[in-house]
């Protein structure tokens, strides 16, 4: 019985699921994600300041006070239905900007308008120096 097993030859191991290097990658990958996120930078963004709701009655805000400006696909303007002319938005908003010191600008676009008049037309708006600006982003028929 030397030099012969005790185990038939035809009995099988069975095979075993070991968890131990499971663990190891867990942890691993649970140190990866703790250094990953203490090595963020801070993330820079625009400061946003959402609109409240007010249930005050009687409390209106003076729609004078809003300007609405329209961009229109063949790059023409509109300051509250009234065509203007692209180089008249500076000279118009800084005369808004004096009689009503809290001035708001609403811009918006038809749906062929073209992004670089649109962008010009925010510039213009923050180069006179109104802080309370909105960008519409339902569709409007040009002039309205």
């Amino acid at each position: 019985m030397s030099g012969q097993s005790l185990v038939p030859p035809e009995v099988k191991k069975k095979a075993r699921i070991e968890i131990i290097p499971l663990i190891d990658v867990i942890f691993f990958l649970l140190a990866t994600f703790v250094l990953f996120t203490l090595s963020l930078d801070k993330i820079q963004s625009v400061d946003v300041q959402l609109p409240v709701a007010s249930n005050v009655p009687g409390e209106k805000q003076d729609e004078e006070e809003t300007v609405t400006l329209q961009v229109s696909d063949q790059g023409t303007c509109y300051w509250n239905k009234d065509l203007v002319n692209v180089t008249e938005i500076k000279a118009l908003l800084q005369n808004h900007k004096t009689r009503f010191p809290n001035a708001r600008v609403l811009i918006t676009t038809d749906d062929k308008a073209r992004f670089g008049i649109g962008v010009r037309v925010l510039d213009e708006v923050r180069e006179a120096g109104i802080k309370q600006v909105s960008v519409e982003t339902r569709v409007r028929s040009t002039g309205r």
